[in-house]
């Protein structure tokens, strides 16, 4: 049994071993490419009961053959193949979009599946053609219903990824779709249909768009939105790899745009505050996009990971303006100095700590980069390295990313799909996907703040080769525990059911401002049994292109009871924390702002 092994057991007590160990590069020698030219109840009073709107189990579900993440695409129903509308011409919004969403968007309380599509011709966004977006309605035990047509959500543009919330406090949640093109948003109804307010809500956000993060940036209750803004693309420039091949143009071959800022009035509309904010101060291709509150006053600030250009970090000043702080905090380039080419984002407590930790997805030939929390102006460091969450990064091109406690022993596990962006071929056709195509990375954590690659436990997630790009995790099926979506590039969309053995119980926590009213954006929840702490925030934004469930699941050691656990929120723009009382494990609660008591 290896150090870290031990260290996971030691935990929650006795859990299977995890086969730890270096994965096989074979699937390497199907790609090829070379490098660009120059382009680097609810609750009364403090005590919170089950909330029971889809049916859950507290008994784990049989382990198949030691296997921790099983594709269930067809056993699902689920039916998505996406669209890049490659034909030669080698265009780079072929290649980077692909974002879904796992949300509740006919209000029965499961999770259904949104696969965001890009379209027939990507130098023609609004020819849409046959490749409409997919929705999926999820009957509360993983099993999905296309109900795409009639649902509003089909799409106008060439899609690129989506954000929810609820925009209006309808307790329905409403979905923002990016694209090539013009951004668009769209309101629910409460049972599944939706329909296009853009005009109506004052959104005028065209050109290429990324991802996108609701949040509450001037604490008032009302969601606003960040989107991510790419390159000013000119669909007639032409690039080559350095054996003067044609291929997909790198971020410095087009000037970027400045990112959006939305602010939201509360009754669905919203205005843009871009340059009144700060935002439009500086330029970079942004890609990934993740709200936090960095320093702990309360108050949601803003991190960004842009393609070849210096991470952006807003640090919210309190009066509807931001600072740009990211190299005053350690988190613009990584530890050499190097801008690197950011493209998905983690935010989490990932080592235990109490505080917020980055991870960051980036090219191949660079690695992942893990920005270890210091605490308070200290900043964060590069801990790439040390983590072991760096270097068997190196030869692979990540995109989306979660930090999931798979197996719930109270250590965040990682996931990260791949897949390449240039490939040094002449056309690229749908039979030249595989030369972009790469195998996914799972590296299971341990008690010391470190991971190490999993080569054994997950081959359906790791082994199968595709042009990763979308992630999104919620818990599909019910049964308490994180699952995972994928979106291809040019191929389809994948669900990943979590049947890991369980060390400890799960507790999933939906933070209210009112009850029926909408979930509290930036809310800071941390739970605790024995010596044993977690802290996560509400938001469904990060990873890239994608949104997962905003509702934190926290871990609780085997031997808790509910009496014996200790939750505390500390709500958007507070100061102090309102602590709460569970009378359950291996369930979901509901949480409502002043219903609690003030903690000690």
């Amino acid at each position: 049994m290896t150090t870290r092994d031990a260290s996971r057991r030691a935990s929650f007590g006795p859990m299977p071993a995890r086969a730890l160990g270096l994965r096989c590069l074979l699937a390497m020698a199907l790609l090829v490419g070379a490098c660009d030219k120059g382009d680097p109840p609810p609750t009364t009073g403090p005590t919170a009961t089950a909330a029971a709107p889809a049916p859950v189990s507290a008994v784990p579900p049989p382990v198949k053959d030691g296997i921790w993440l099983v594709d269930v695409t067809a056993s699902s129903g689920m039916s998505f193949v996406h669209e890049a509308g490659a034909k030669g011409g080698l265009h780079v919004p072929e290649v980077m979009g692909g974002g879904v969403a796992l949300f509740d968007a006919d209000g029965d309380g499961d999770l259904d599946v949104l696969a965001v599509n890009g379209g027939p011709d990507p130098v023609k966004p609004g020819a849409r053609g046959a490749a409409i977006n997919r929705l999926h309605a999820n009957d509360g035990h993983g099993k999905l219903t296309d109900v795409t047509s009639g649902s509003g959500l089909e799409g106008a543009d060439y899609g690129m990824g989506v954000a929810v919330a609820d925009i209006d406090g309808d307790g329905d949640e409403d979905v923002y779709l990016t694209a090539l093109g013009k951004d668009r948003l769209y309101r629910n109804d409460g049972a599944g249909h939706f329909q296009d307010v853009t005009e109506a809500s004052g959104i005028a956000v065209n050109g290429w768009s990324a991802s996108a993060v609701f949040f509450d940036a001037d604490v008032d209750g009302v969601p606003d939105l960040f989107v991510t803004r790419y390159l000013d693309y000119n669909p007639a420039r032409q690039c080559f790899d350095r054996a003067d091949r044609r291929d997909y143009c790198g971020p410095n071959s087009h000037p970027p745009i400045p990112d959006a800022f939305l602010h939201g009035l509360g009754d669905g509309r919203f205005e843009d505050r871009s340059e009144k904010a700060g935002i439009r101060m500086v330029q970079a291709a942004g890609l990934g996009v993740v709200s936090e509150d960095v320093d702990e006053d309360g108050w949601p600030d803003v991190f960004v990971a842009n393609d070849a250009y210096p991470s952006h970090l807003w640090m919210n000043k309190h009066d509807g303006t931001f600072t740009e702080d990211a190299l005053l905090r350690g988190v613009a380039y990584n530890v050499r100095g190097e801008a690197e080419a950011g493209m998905g984002i983690i935010a989490a407590d990932l080592d235990n700590t109490g505080t917020v930790d980055f991870l960051v997805t980036h090219l191949d030939g660079e690695t992942n980069t893990l920005f270890r929390n210091l605490g308070g102006m200290a900043g964060f460091e590069d801990a790439s390295a040390a983590s072991g969450l760096g270097p068997p990064s190196r030869p692979y091109t990540g995109f989306g990313t979660a930090a999931v406690d798979l197996g719930m022993d109270g250590h965040l596990d990682v996931l990260v799909v791949n897949g390449r962006v240039r490939g040094g071929f002449e056309e690229a056709g749908s039979e030249d996907w595989k030369r972009l195509a790469e195998v996914n990375l799972l590296q299971v954590g341990a008690a010391d703040g470190t991971w190490a690659l999993d080569e054994t436990h997950a081959p359906d997630f790791t082994q199968q080769i595709a042009v990763g790009r979308g992630l999104a995790t919620g818990d599909i099926d019910g049964d308490g525990d994180l699952d995972v979506l994928v979106g291809n590039i040019g191929g389809p969309a994948r669900l990943f059911r979590n049947d890991s053995p369980r060390a400890g119980h799960w507790l999933r926590v939906d933070a209210r401002l009112r009850k029926d009213g909408p979930r509290a954006l930036g809310a800071r929840i941390r739970v605790k049994s024995g010596e044993h702490a977690q802290a996560a925030t509400v938001t469904s934004g990060g990873s890239y292109l994608s949104a997962s469930d905003p509702r934190p699941t926290f871990t609780v050691a085997q031997a808790a009871t509910p009496e014996a656990t200790s939750l505390e929120v500390r709500w958007p723009g507070a100061a102090s924390w309102e602590r709460f009382t569970t009378t359950c494990l291996d369930c979901g609660i509901s949480l409502v702002k002043g219903e609690g008591e003030a903690a000690r």
